[in-house]
């Protein structure tokens, strides 16, 4: 099995249980993970054959920067979501979420919630 790693795309969002998450937001990464057989867009070249994942970024993207939310959990399972219903039929793949900084008593360099696929 081979792997598409798309890692580290970063997104500023209004997402968090306090107040002040969601009005002065934080920043946020997203790592998408496929393990898939990647050797027809190996010999083709053709985005046709591949999993696209300029798509991938815009679901995310969509999700992150969209509406606030209380838990990373939640926009972990609808980028997984989104994914799903864009790609059906895709292979396993697994998403991350990570908030940069939260808020927590002492200095922590991010929480981070990772799901796979299918469910």
């Amino acid at each position: 099995m081979d792997t598409l790693t798309i890692k580290g795309m970063k997104f500023r969002g209004l997402h968090g249980v306090h107040d002040f998450e969601k009005k002065e937001g934080n920043d946020f990464e997203v790592d998408v993970i496929f393990q898939a057989d990647l050797s027809s867009a190996g010999k083709s070249d053709a985005l046709s054959d591949a999993i696209d994942y300029t798509n991938v970024h815009a679901i995310a993207q969509k999700i992150m920067t969209g509406s606030s939310k209380d838990l990373i959990e939640h926009l972990c399972f609808e980028i997984g979501t989104g994914i799903t219903e864009a790609f059906p039929g895709q292979p396993n793949f697994t998403v991350a979420v990570r908030k940069l900084n939260p808020p927590l008593d002492s200095e922590t360099e991010y929480t981070e919630v990772r799901m796979s696929w299918p469910r």
